[in-house]
């Protein structure tokens, strides 16, 4: 491609889903229905863990800094996808589209990251219990919350950097809902090797080795439950963990199959917008549901707040 002569874009148009008025209806309002349910349910998990002191402990910690981040992960791609389904403009300007890529791509990778602080959290309250109040001390927690974030925040800066100086002449169809890296890449002009092979380690690095660090966790886990010599005991220890591995078996499920591919810009766009709304939508939604259904201390918790009201989950 001649990039001498290239006017550079000021603007993307996502095309997102098919235009059908009453499929983008239903999509809407469906989709609407499950970001408010996202928001009321992660944003109740952080006020009960603020306001509640028998929900104060390293757990519930992660737990709400989960919860907080979830509200954002969800927050920089369903709005404006909400905006597009009820609209044939489905635009979005040159720094706007890389401002989404980076905090979607930021608010995931920290999740990843987390997700396995939790997994040590669950690891030394399982394997060294006599040890856990003076290991996960509250200036230890606040010091890897920290570190998440930063850690977070980090991860993706070069990649979009080098994202924003492309040339992007040929055309401005993004075929995605929101501005992914892999339909960016496809719409690029110059080189993107370099951002490919980046995007790949990255992956591999934040996806792979937070997996192995939580599998060895688990591992631990599994084999101290064992050896506990009582059946209820057992039971007890295991569901501490139950919420936990469900999640991560959906999130890891996810995204290894969108992201972890040597090469991003071939694969199956149609396909990678159902598992995006898996991840972007549907998870956040359950993430609430899954960690507080089965949690005694939680239902009390939101039964307090209610005023003593009981409290019922339907069984899962």
């Amino acid at each position: 491609m001649n990039l001498s002569n290239c006017t550079k874009a000021t603007q993307f148009i996502l095309l997102g889903f098919p235009h059908t008025w009453g499929t983008n209806f239903a999509l809407f309002v469906i989709i609407l229905l499950l970001y408010i349910l996202s928001i009321v349910g992660n944003g109740l998990i952080i006020v009960l863990v603020r306001t509640d002191r028998h929900l104060q402990k390293p757990m519930y910690f992660f737990l709400s800094n989960l919860s907080f981040l979830e509200i954002w992960y969800t927050t920089a791609v369903v709005p404006k996808m909400l905006a597009n389904l009820l609209s044939r403009k489905t635009t979005i300007c040159f720094y706007c589209c890389m401002m989404q890529l980076y905090f979607h791509f930021v608010f995931g990778i920290t999740e990843f990251y987390i997700i396995t602080v939790m997994s040590f959290d669950r690891y030394v309250a399982i394997c060294q219990p006599l040890r856990y109040p003076t290991i996960m001390t509250p200036r230890l927690c606040l010091q890897l919350s920290f570190a998440v974030w930063f850690g977070g925040f980090c991860t993706m800066l070069l990649q979009t950097v080098l994202l924003m100086n492309l040339p992007f002449c040929s055309s401005n169809l993004v075929n995605h809902f929101y501005c992914d890296i892999g339909p960016m890449l496809k719409i690029a002009g110059g080189d993107t090797n370099l951002i490919e092979v980046l995007g790949f380690l990255i992956a591999v690095a934040v996806i792979l080795g937070s997996l192995l660090l939580t599998v060895i966790s688990y591992i631990f886990i599994i084999s101290t439950i064992l050896r506990i010599p009582s059946a209820s005991g057992q039971r007890k220890a295991f569901s501490t963990c139950a919420s936990h591995l469900t999640v991560v078996s959906i999130l890891y499920g996810a995204v290894l199959f969108v992201y972890l591919r040597p090469s991003v810009m071939n694969s199956s766009f149609s396909l990678n917008k159902v598992v995006s709304v898996v991840n972007t939508v549907i998870t956040p939604v359950l993430n609430p549901f899954i960690y507080t259904i089965r949690n005694r201390e939680f239902k009390v918790s939101l039964q307090k707040a209610l005023g003593g009201k009981a409290v019922s989950f339907p069984k899962l």
